[in-house]
């Protein structure tokens, strides 16, 4: 057998050590980083916890971190939040700009268009579950918003379109079973949603019966949860980050707009028609519109996207609309033939979407797990601030965004003598 060449044996050796690795780092992450559980509860306003309805949840807020509330991002809907609270970007640098938007390349997107959701080109910034597969670590999601595209040609290993059907107890054993695979395979960040508060309080409003029993129900499943944690051993392991996007608000079956009363369907597109109601002028009737929409008007006020409110951080983006319109807090707006049930009189009884500092629109702040101080109850903080948290759970780098990690520092527990912030390697 002839001898192999010096250069030969050592380009060999070294293809080999650089192959092995990127599979020890993959292995060496499993067993390094504690996981993490990104929970939300879409629609749980902070003050639901005072209900006494959700021990489960009262317990974990009690043994961890609870902040006085999290402010939601403008505006104050169930995609633009999600978004937001794991890239740390507002919506107007996110792109996620409403529930319901306008491109002028990629057409129209609306929650119930499935192509659309899940078209990576309508996501942009980071998410943290694609700043974790970049840096050699697993993630899998569960019904999170932007989970279900290639986001910049990355996906989470694990995901799942949404499936209301999909029940509670399904969904606490799909995330422990990924729990349970070997170290290798475990994802290192886990994200969990929860849509039956927020379905229950637009059906039947924010202090109906039918919405404490969703809060009871999914207190019940976060109950699942840490039982299964305990019984595996990893109760002391998981960080859980427990979130909210929005609040909720009664609605008032007296204040009601008719958006034919207010603008011409002639002279504008709607965009969209929710408590952020949207406009773009057709051609010629940028006039017409202007004089018709900037009136003022009972329950609701626009601007030009040129003049929108500074607090917003909102109106740079190309998706958003030339006229953003807000509603006063208990308003609903449709029109005057054909409305969906979402917005008809004495059907829908609650309602998110109004000025983001209004208190009915506070969200929920929650973390416990080792890398958590125990007993904190802490000021409020916006949702961006969230993303740089994650990042700082799972020892990652962060992508650009807006938040801040000195806002969460002081949740977090000093780490063990002896040890940086990178968590140690387990057995």
């Amino acid at each position: 057998m002839r001898p192999i060449p010096t250069l030969a044996l050592l380009i060999l050796l070294t293809a080999g050590n650089a192959a092995a690795t990127g599979w020890m780092d993959r292995l060496r992450g499993s067993e390094a980083t504690d996981p993490v559980i990104l929970i939300s509860i879409d629609s749980f306003h902070p003050d639901y916890l005072d209900r006494g309805l959700t021990p489960t949840l009262q317990a974990l807020a009690d043994d961890g971190v609870r902040a006085r509330w999290m402010t939601p991002s403008f505006p104050s809907k169930t995609f633009p939040n999600h978004y937001s609270i794991v890239t740390g970007l507002v919506p107007d640098h996110h792109g996620i700009v409403d529930n319901n938007m306008i491109d002028a390349e990629l057409g129209r997107f609306t929650l119930q268009n499935r192509d659309a959701v899940g078209d990576g080109r309508w996501w942009q910034g980071e998410p943290i579950w694609v700043t974790a597969q970049r840096q050699k670590l697993r993630t899998a999601t569960l019904f999170w918003p932007g989970s279900e595209a290639a986001i910049g040609g990355v996906r989470p290993d694990d995901w799942s379109p949404f499936d209301a059907a999909f029940g509670l107890d399904a969904r606490i054993d799909r995330v422990l079973g990924w729990l349970d695979r070997s170290p290798r395979r475990r994802p290192h960040f886990i994200t969990l949603y929860f849509e039956q508060v927020d379905a229950s309080g637009h059906l039947h409003g924010p202090d109906s019966p039918q919405i404490e029993a969703a809060m009871v129900a999914v207190d019940n499943a976060l109950k699942r949860l840490v039982e299964g944690l305990e019984s595996r051993g990893l109760r002391d392991r998981v960080n859980l980050v427990i979130v909210s996007d929005h609040g909720m608000a009664e609605l008032d079956e007296d204040k009601v707009i008719v958006v034919e009363d207010v603008v011409d369907s002639s002279w504008v597109e709607i965009v969209s028609l929710s408590e952020i109601p949207s406009f773009n002028p057709k051609p010629g009737h940028d006039a017409d519109a202007a004089a018709a929409l900037l009136t003022p008007l009972d329950g609701m006020t626009c601007h030009r996207k040129a003049d929108l409110p500074p607090d917003w951080n909102y109106g740079s983006h190309a998706r958003v609309p030339a006229y953003v319109c807000l509603l006063e807090e208990g308003w609903r707006i449709r029109r005057r033939e054909s409305f969906n049930p979402w917005q008809a009189v004495n059907v829908n009884k609650g309602a998110h979407g109004y000025d983001p500092q209004s208190p009915s629109m506070r969200a929920l702040f929650v973390a416990n797990g080792p890398a958590f101080k125990t007993g904190l109850l802490v000021e409020p903080l916006q949702n961006i601030h969230v993303y740089p948290l994650l990042a700082h759970l799972l020892g990652i780098t962060a992508a650009p965004n807006d938040g801040d990690a000195a806002v969460t520092a002081p949740m977090l527990a000093p780490a063990p003598s002896g040890m940086s912030d990178q968590k140690s390697v387990q057995p």
